[in-house]
């Protein structure tokens, strides 16, 4: 399976982004998140009434039994059928003490790389760029400018080195998690590694990608880039809880996180995330934002029908691993099994993404097919696994609803 490791930095959790967990328990209901289109007014984030039977209890069942497998801290999700809740969970605990409850905010790593996905081929569509223009056009001074594209960049396939492994800056990033990464400092790590192919030949994860290409959205539209994510795509998509932070600050109430990839298991809610993505893009969010973004990206609904298809495949099926053949059951629109589009990963049908950062783990995950949306998100406890825990719930969420269409391989 693709798994982009975005803001997983070595032996640390998979990416990208309380000492023991409590048995989960539902939330008592007080009015659903009901918002169902672009544009709809805001309402609280709350869990459902614990269910009884049905589709919710099947969910329900999955997530509990996977928290205790898995030694989670706190497992928040929701799943919606045509825009309508299914369920919405929140299990366990943010802290000690302090239940995790659905309205809290944790880190949305990776789903950044989507919005930014979207955000330039918005532009394209108005004509402002072409996505094989070189970045040159705007970046004179990036690496290889005249030989990348902003479609290599938005597709991974520019070949530039990804800076996460490199041991230097992992050196670096453990010996001190709060340090203000700049996007020169970034970029210039991966600079210094010769490319990896020749740009467009091959399909590599790299984060330095989406580095240059928020820079270059900032350069193509004349707007800062958060601007640009809230006035593209959080404002009309209806987020009103997914907002960038220029700091390690996340929105109360606050999802917290330990990890333990510095070889001890520590509090990690406030690292600095500013190495993972290009500044203006350090997105937070809360769970039902995300079940939201994953219907947005999903429908293509802030795309015109050719971008739409142009993010789900720029060219990359047959590159680097991405796995050419449709998937199975009603495969959407003949779409590849297995391959990364322009800032998304389709699987089987589905389109995703699933970001990891210190502790946090989460994923967007939509069905065209069934209208079916998985958000999930999940922290850990000291025995809990280094793989995304929250994908591990989503694949056996869709297991059990659409069982032709896996979310795990």
């Amino acid at each position: 399976m693709i798994g982009v490791r975005t803001a997983h930095p070595g032996r640390a959790r998979t990416a990208l982004l309380c000492a023991t967990a409590l048995l989960g328990t539902v939330l008592p209901a007080g009015g659903a998140w009901a918002a169902t289109g672009a544009g709809a007014a805001a309402a609280s984030c709350v869990a459902s009434p614990e269910p009884t039977g049905g589709e919710a209890k099947q969910i329900l069942d999955i997530a509990k039994a996977t928290q205790k497998e898995l030694d989670l801290n706190a497992v928040l999700l929701r799943v919606t059928r045509d825009g309508r809740e299914v369920v919405t969970v929140a299990l366990g605990e943010s802290m000690t003490g302090v239940p995790a409850t659905a309205d809290m905010h944790f880190r949305a790593g990776s789903v950044a790389i989507v919005y930014m996905g979207i955000a330039m081929l918005q532009l394209v569509e108005d004509g402002k760029a072409d996505l094989d223009d070189p970045i040159s056009r705007w970046l004179p001074d990036a690496p290889h400018a005249d030989e990348i594209t902003l479609r290599m960049l938005g597709a991974s396939t520019s070949g530039l080195r990804d800076y996460v492994p490199d041991p230097k800056f992992l050196a670096a990033l453990y010996a001190d998690p709060f340090r203000q990464w700049t996007p020169q400092q970034l970029v210039g790590i991966s600079a210094a590694h010769p490319l990896l192919y020749e740009p467009g030949t091959s399909w590599s994860y790299s984060h330095a990608n989406f580095v240059l290409l928020g820079q270059a959205l900032e350069k193509i539209s004349g707007m800062p880039l958060a601007k640009v994510m809230e006035r593209q795509i959080t404002g009309p998509a209806g987020l009103d809880n997914t907002r960038n932070s220029f700091t390690p600050q996340i929105e109360e109430p606050v999802l917290h996180s330990f990890d333990a990839e510095r070889g001890k298991y520590e509090e990690s809610t406030y690292w600095n995330p500013s190495w993972t993505t290009a500044p203006g893009a350090v997105l937070n969010s809360h769970i039902c934002d995300l079940a939201r973004s994953a219907e947005v990206v999903g429908t293509g609904e802030l795309l015109t029908p050719q971008s739409f298809k142009v993010q789900l495949d720029p060219g990359t099926v047959g590159l680097g691993g991405n796995t050419p053949g449709c998937a199975p059951k009603d495969c959407f629109r003949q779409l590849p099994a297995r391959h990364f589009g322009y800032g998304v990963i389709v699987q089987n049908g589905w389109i995703q993404s699933n970001p990891s950062f210190a502790g946090y783990a989460a994923i967007q995950a939509y069905l065209p097919s069934e209208h079916l949306a998985i958000a999930v998100s999940t922290t850990v406890g000291p025995k809990g696994p280094e793989t995304n825990t929250a994908q591990t719930i989503a694949g056996r969420i869709a297991a059990v609803l659409t069982p032709e269409n896996s979310l795990t391989g």
